[in-house]
């Protein structure tokens, strides 16, 4: 329900916003200003998400929690589709996620709706234990097991025909 009130709700505030916003600066300079909103939320989209990639980078370097670099990663994509949306209200939606302290209330404000179940860092690790230990990148130890056999002997042919004589 919710989804289908924006769905209509959002088109007709952008038509009302152009009709409005049209009849008082003109059509050629309502024109200028979407496309350049456009372009602007284009270049700050793509230096904020470089930025946000290269937190997210050390996060998991530093084996810290992701999760609000991800979540800002997302705004600032969601920010974007938003700014290259041709439109008045969805321009200031997207240029208000691309700072900072919008994002960072955001998201304080859905994590406090979301109740995690889970967490694991790592391949088969223990949540409980804590991350596993790190290891020296020169450390080069492979633990396996295996078993000693008599070597074959070479008179015999084996099942295959494809052993050497």
């Amino acid at each position: 329900m919710l989804l289908s009130i924006l769905f209509i709700g959002i088109p007709l505030l952008e038509i009302t916003l152009f009709i409005q916003i049209g009849g008082v600066i003109g059509l050629g300079w309502t024109l200028a200003i979407v496309i350049l909103t456009a372009l602007l939320g284009a270049w700050m989209v793509r230096s904020q998400g470089a930025q946000a990639m290269l937190n997210l980078r050390q996060s998991f370097s530093s084996l810290q929690d992701p999760t609000e670099h991800l979540a800002h990663g997302a705004m600032i994509l969601f920010s974007g589709a938003l700014l290259l949306t041709p439109g008045f209200f969805t321009d200031f939606v997207g240029f208000a996620l691309l700072v900072p302290a919008v994002r960072s209330a955001a998201y304080r404000a859905l994590r406090d709706r979301v109740e995690v179940q889970s967490f694991q860092m790592g391949p088969g690790g223990d949540p409980r234990r804590g991350p596993p230990p790190r290891r020296h990148p020169d450390d080069r130890v492979i633990d396996g097991e295996f078993e000693e056999v008599d070597p074959p002997d070479r008179t015999s042919r084996g099942p295959s025909g494809w052993t050497r004589d």
